[in-house]
């Protein structure tokens, strides 16, 4: 598996793997009206685009296919971890998650943050956050729970 940066042909296959992973991996945690409106059944490819021009974003490409991407901002802040139904509990997100923590520790980020679902919650308190506060939000009318999360010193966690 090879963790490369994303290019802009990659945005399409981004969009079918976010679709799959929210209604695949999510669907014990959320009820069906909320993971259609999370992740709507068609999504709307120049609005990914735009919003991942803000980003850096990480894939991971086994052999061709799409396993899983992360975008961050430079500040530390993950704003997607996503892992290809198929490629679920086989490291994808860890390998995903240290190559970000790694490109964010040379630009001097020791902190990170996030918000995570309900189903991501679990990895994130692996990776050493802490949650900062429960949120309820609203997507498309409707609401969905997740965990303000954060990472003090990153330094500590990469060493260990």
């Amino acid at each position: 598996m090879k963790i490369r940066a994303k290019t802009d042909s990659d945005v399409a296959s981004i969009a079918t793997l976010f679709y799959e992973s929210v209604h695949q991996i999510a669907s014990q945690s959320y009820t069906p009206q909320q993971l259609k409106a999370w992740a709507p059944e068609s999504p709307d490819l120049k609005q990914w685009q735009l919003r991942l021009a803000r980003l850096e974003t990480l894939v991971a490409d086994f052999e061709g296919v799409l396993a899983g991407f992360i975008s961050y901002t430079v500040d530390g802040h993950i704003e997607f971890l996503y892992t290809a139904p198929a490629f679920t509990r086989q490291g994808v997100a860890s390998k995903l998650f240290e190559a970000a923590v790694q490109i964010l520790q040379t630009k001097g980020v020791t902190n990170l943050s996030t918000e995570a679902s309900i189903v991501a919650r679990p990895f994130f308190e692996f990776m050493g956050f802490s949650v900062v506060e429960e949120q309820v939000v609203e997507r498309n009318g409707v609401q969905l729970r997740r965990f303000a999360m954060t990472r003090v010193s990153m330094k500590d966690k990469a060493q260990a």
